[in-house]
């Protein structure tokens, strides 16, 4: 086959288009419009750079579509090839969550962030972090007074990464019906707490890492950050800085799954490669903000018990 012929059928075939045919099944509440999480039993595949890469979160492996083929059985690229060119025209089912293509140019990172207001007390996205989150007012003002949460669109949360200097290079975006990353912005760390902590607390989701903060009560000696939800380079070489740190102590405080235990190996390596010490800490359900509203349930059952 050409090189041209190749090319084309890369233009026309997606990876999720491969990974529907294949009996993969979208995870649309962990799915973003620039990373759509697709799952098969316990495995999991990331389909990123609209729909023409992908990257296995539980392992080294990523590529085009062709690299995806072989990943998933194809014996060497003929085969791989083949299995793609007989998907032109398999058009994948559409994603619910899918917003339309801007017609208009986004404006900067800065200026967008600019624009959105401080969340107050009583606001929606007020609402949706302290009713929907659980989480408590004091945690939530302790965000916003470090200038990492903002309102976002239809009562959502926009929680920044900032770069070691401070900063915004994206953000988090969750709400009651929206789960994204900014447009065109980076992945690093969101940060909550004392940035010259030595104890840092590393979480896949900035709600995590609030949750995680109400329920140590936020330690004064603790950094939480969080690496939004994947581990991009960006990410690791933020880590590794706070690693290098004098008595710097990481605690991968990764979510209580698979993959969490993937990103916990991956900070456990970091500190052994640095300076700093190690320890994991596991949510009992599947995530820290889970964990919170089961302890305030069990907070609640005295009260509704003596009422």
């Amino acid at each position: 086959m050409e090189k041209r012929e190749i090319e084309e059928l890369r233009s026309k075939v997606g990876c999720a288009a491969l990974l529907q045919q294949d009996g993969w099944k979208i995870d649309l509440k962990e799915s973003t419009r620039r990373a759509m999480k697709f799952r098969r039993d316990a495995n999991i595949i990331i389909v990123i750079h609209n729909d023409r890469g992908w990257f296995d979160p539980l392992s080294t492996a990523k590529g085009d579509v062709f690299d995806l083929a072989e990943h998933l059985g194809a014996q060497g690229f003929p085969e791989a090839c083949a299995w793609v060119a007989s998907l032109v025209g398999f058009v994948p089912t559409p994603l619910a969550w899918q917003r339309e293509v801007r017609s208009s140019p986004l404006s900067s990172i800065a200026d967008r962030w600019a624009r959105r207001s401080l969340p107050r007390s009583g606001s929606a996205t007020w609402r949706y972090l302290t009713e929907t989150r659980g989480l408590p007012d004091t945690i939530v003002a302790v965000a916003v007074g470090q200038g990492m949460v903002r309102e976002g669109p239809h009562g959502s949360m926009w929680a920044a990464h900032r770069s070691e200097n401070g900063i915004v290079v994206g953000w988090e975006e969750r709400g009651p019906q929206w789960r994204g990353y900014a447009t065109g912005g980076a992945k690093e760390l969101f940060r909550l707490g004392p940035s010259a902590a030595a104890r840092v607390c590393i979480t896949e989701a900035a709600i995590d890492a609030m949750s995680l903060a109400a329920i140590q009560v936020m330690r004064p000696d603790t950094l939480y950050v969080s690496t939004g939800g994947g581990w991009s380079p960006a990410s690791e070489d933020a880590i590794r800085r706070l690693a290098a740190r004098p008595n710097t102590h990481l605690v991968a405080a990764t979510d209580n799954n698979r993959q969490g235990d993937v990103y916990a190996e991956r900070v456990q390596a970091i500190a052994a490669q640095t300076s700093a010490t190690y320890a994991r800490a596991r949510p009992r359900a599947g995530d820290w903000n889970e964990d919170l509203n089961l302890l305030l349930a069990r907070l609640a059952e005295p009260l509704a018990a003596a009422g």
